[in-house]
C-alpha cells in the first residue's frame, strides 16, 4: 500500500492499531452511522489496516534476516 498513513495512526503500536481497526469494523458492520461518518470510518480503517500490514511486513523482514544470519553463522 502506498497511501500516506496519518501521523496519529503511524504512532500506534501494532496492537493498538489492530484494536482500533476491530472497533472500526464493528461500527461499520453494526450500522446506524450516517453516510459521511461511515466514509470517514472506512478511510480510517483503510489507514489502520495499512499500518498493521506495514508492521507485519517489517517483522517478517526482521525474521528473514535473523534466519539468514543464523544459517550463515551455522555454516561457518
Amino acid at each position: 500500500m502506498t497511501a500516506q498513513i496519518p501521523e496519529d495512526i503511524a504512532k500506534l503500536s501494532y496492537e493498538q492499531a489492530r484494536e482500533e481497526l476491530l472497533t472500526v469494523v464493528n461500527q461499520l458492520e453494526t450500522g446506524g452511522v450516517a453516510l459521511e461518518a461511515s466514509l470517514a470510518l472506512w478511510e480510517r480503517g483503510e489507514a489502520l489496516a495499512a499500518h498493521c500490514e506495514n508492521w507485519l511486513n517489517g517483522v517478517s523482514q526482521r525474521l528473514e534476516q535473523a534466519r539468514a544470519n543464523h544459517e550463515q553463522a551455522a555454516g561457518e
